[in-house]
């Protein structure tokens, strides 16, 4: 079978979720020499995140913005290409094509209320995905999404028969995992201005990532005396964060918070070992990686008690209320004081991550592709 892969964003140098997915999902696919992949990305500089392999081929199409890109260039393309199938990887796909459409639907977030925060671009990416979303599920052959908690939430939004909705898990690289490598780790606290010991909290500037709240919390802990170790904030800009502060009220927090900017995905390992505790709470997640990714590097981990953040989390983790500072800042003042806790989910977690790999999500997506070809 000549499988077609849309990866748009595939080659820009500053991934993030869907994009890791996407490439994960491809290197486990080239694996199956039996099958050969054609994969559809706009031209970015970074070319070298992909693998070599004689059975892919990297198609790179120029078309203007996304909606132009995806509704006109790409069918185009994979008409040329000879493609069998086309799997769109990140929510939206073309509304006519010339081949059976596989889409991977992440998440129904931004239909479920008007999305008003975030950058322009994510403003603009919401707007486009309320149109296409609702058209494509109509027009493509199967959806598949991420999580048990999410292909409900499709289900019953979208008004989709379930038999047309399947779920594919998210995984974790091998790459995250426990490192021991001193000289590595050194370096790597060197390159971000790490302290010894620090909370990590991996976020950006979509309202999902729950920063206020974590904030809020953060406050709490500081004036009980209990907040005894820094937050290393990532992706995240110290314009966003000083705002943010000023809105909630939390300026005392900020000799607590230390900004590492932007962490490539191949160091996030390190940064993960290098921690003694990860935050995850977010609002609403539909899989949520970077907890299997910390947990697959022994670190611990409180996320939110919401949305598919159990599902994944299992009983490997700490949870916790999203919306509830005070909450958040208990759960958060176990694992800063209790040293037993962090071994035990520490044990847990290691645990917990070994069950998600992409090449058991690979096998499960050329079943499907088969059935649907």
């Amino acid at each position: 079978m000549i499988i077609g892969l849309e990866a748009q964003r595939l080659l820009r140098p500053h991934k993030h979720g869907m994009d890791i997915v996407a490439l994960e999902t491809i290197r486990a696919l080239v694996a199956h020499r039996e099958h050969e992949f054609v994969v559809f990305v706009k031209p970015d500089t970074d070319r070298a995140c992909l693998p070599i392999a004689d059975n892919m081929r990297v198609v790179e199409l120029e078309g203007g913005p996304y909606p132009v890109w995806e509704q006109w260039a790409l069918p185009r393309a994979v008409r040329q290409a000879g493609v069998d199938l086309l799997h769109c990887t990140a929510n939206t796909a073309p509304l006519r094509a010339s081949v059976p459409v596989v889409l991977t639907l992440h998440d129904i977030i931004f239909l479920e209320k008007a999305i008003v925060g975030g950058t322009a671009y994510q403003r603009f990416g919401n707007v486009y995905r309320r149109w296409n979303v609702p058209r494509v599920v109509k027009t493509a052959d199967l959806i598949l999404t991420v999580s048990h908690y999410e292909r409900q939430r499709i289900i019953e939004h979208l008004h989709i028969a379930p038999e047309r909705v399947i779920t594919v898990h998210n995984a974790v690289s091998s790459k995250f995992s426990l490192i021991a490598d001193a000289a590595q780790l050194a370096d790597v606290r060197a390159q971000f201005k790490l302290p010894g010991e620090f909370m990590f909290f991996l976020g950006n500037a979509d309202p999902k990532k729950n920063v206020p709240n974590v904030l809020r919390a953060l406050l709490l802990l500081k004036q009980r005396g209990q907040l005894t170790l820094p937050l290393v904030m990532a992706n995240v800009s110290a314009e966003y964060v000083d705002k943010v502060l000023e809105e909630t009220g939390t300026t005392a927090l900020k000799p607590d918070i230390l900004l590492c900017g932007y962490i490539p995905n191949p160091l996030l390992p390190t940064v993960y070992n290098l921690a003694t505790v990860f935050l995850c709470p977010s609002l609403r997640e539909s899989f949520g990686l970077p907890i299997l990714e910390a947990m697959a590097c022994g670190t611990p981990v409180l996320t939110a008690s919401t949305s598919a953040m159990p599902e994944v989390a299992g009983e490997a983790a700490l949870l916790a209320d999203p919306a509830s500072p005070e909450e958040m800042a208990g759960q958060l003042a176990r694992l800063l004081t209790d040293t037993d806790l962090r071994a035990d989910l520490r044990q847990r977690g290691l645990d917990r991550a070994a069950l998600f790999s992409w090449a058991n999500t690979a096998k499960q997506l050329l079943t499907i592709y088969a059935g649907v070809n």
